[in-house]
């Protein structure tokens, strides 16, 4: 095992997980720190590796919600309401199901490859959080599982925008819920739960569109990935939506709009894999770029 891309994997997969459940955009940020190292460069397997270390943050919120998830699947014979809200879950997924299938290859090789329209993306996506966060909106709906099964649908639909990198799953279903009356705290645990079937069917897909590239060696660094991300999530989730709960979404907008600015700066003023390229002069702060980049991003 090479130990750079070791170390690469671990900064890739904790930045996969501290970001995943926020509505920053994970994938717009792993994106945008593999431009800069040029990582992205190594074709098909980056961006499928990309996405495969979401596995590792899909378990850390399946662990987080197991009890309620335990509870949810044991009450399925016997209570209409669990009933409903699997079916609610389903619905919201769907679209992206559909849609996701359809675009695949125009994702992975044209909206993958634009690191501008993901810092685009990123500042567009805070400056329409901020405007939502200021917004004197009344809450119609708490309750996730007695959400109208068209609002189930309606969301679905949101969480679609976010096969642009940059825009964020999160952010496009919390966003569009609050629009349609939700409350933040619900909106953000809807999102939540709407990730495990989203998640696990893009995990799915590209492992198998894929499997012919990938080899052994990359699947050590991907479990490296995966493991990173799953630690990183689990410390995310349980304080994701205590930080909603007290001061909404605008640190997460702020976070976006900077990201999204650097990330401009960074693209615009260094040719791709500049910092990678510049390390390989000294070996020895070969890695310090990806520590960098990862505390930045």
């Amino acid at each position: 095992m090479n130990l750079d891309r070791a170390v690469e994997a671990l900064v890739f997969g904790a930045v996969e997980g501290l970001t995943e459940f926020l509505p920053v955009s994970s994938t717009g940020h792993l994106l945008l720190l593999g431009h800069v190292l040029g990582v992205d460069g190594e074709g098909a397997s980056w961006k499928t590796f990309v996405v495969l270390i979401q596995l590792g943050a899909i378990l850390a919120i399946l662990l987080v919600y197991f009890r309620r998830l335990l509870g949810i699947a044991l009450a399925l014979p016997s209570d209409p309401g669990a009933r409903r809200f699997v079916a609610g879950i389903l619905i919201a997924f769907l679209p992206a199901a559909v849609i996701g299938a359809g675009l695949h290859k125009y994702i992975k090789e044209v909206l993958f490859e634009s690191p501008v329209t993901i810092c685009i993306a990123l500042i567009v996506g805070g400056i329409i959080l901020l405007m939502i966060d200021r917004m004197r909106l009344k809450p119609r709906y708490t309750d996730i599982t007695a959400y109208p099964m068209s609002l189930y649908l309606k969301i679905g639909f949101c969480q679609c925008l976010a096969m642009i990198p940059g825009v964020s799953r999160s952010g496009s279903t919390i966003a569009g819920a609050l629009l349609m009356g939700t409350d933040k705290r619900s909106a953000a645990e809807f999102s939540f739960f709407l990730a495990m079937p989203t998640m696990v069917g893009a995990f799915v897909y590209d492992l198998y569109k894929n499997k012919s590239v990938l080899d052994f060696a990359d699947a050590q660094y991907i479990a490296l990935g995966f493991a990173a991300a799953f630690v990183a999530g689990l410390i995310v989730v349980k304080l994701f939506l205590e930080i909603v709960s007290r001061r909404g979404f605008a640190p997460f907008a702020w976070w976006r709009i900077a990201v999204g600015t650097l990330g401009l700066i960074a693209v615009l003023a260094f040719p791709q894999g500049h910092l990678r390229k510049s390390a390989e002069i000294a070996p020895a702060y070969r890695a310090a770029p990806g520590m960098v980049m990862a505390a930045v991003l």
